[in-house]
């Protein structure tokens, strides 16, 4: 399984998101800090769930980062996350 796979699993089964895109930005990192020849290690977030309402910035992206946890430890090194709660 790969790690968008994974990333992706984790989020779906904590925020029952209304939608979800994971973006692999990896090669565009390619030579900078983190960055690995397999990738897999920048990614862009874009989510929308109820459970985001009512919450600031910081919170939305606590909450993410603390379902990725393992991920950030094992070779994630960015996330440019983009959280909301449905309009």
């Amino acid at each position: 399984m790969s790690r968008a796979d994974r990333i992706n699993d984790l989020l779906k089964r904590a925020f029952k998101p209304n939608f979800i895109e994971l973006i692999d930005d990896s090669a565009k990192h390619a030579g900078h800090a983190g960055a690995r020849p397999d990738g897999e290690t920048h990614y862009t977030l874009v989510i929308e769930s109820e459970h985001f309402r009512g919450l600031s910035r910081v919170e939305c992206h606590r909450a993410i980062h603390n379902i990725l946890e393992s991920e950030l430890k094992n070779g994630l090194h960015a996330l440019s996350i983009k959280a909301s709660a449905p309009k």
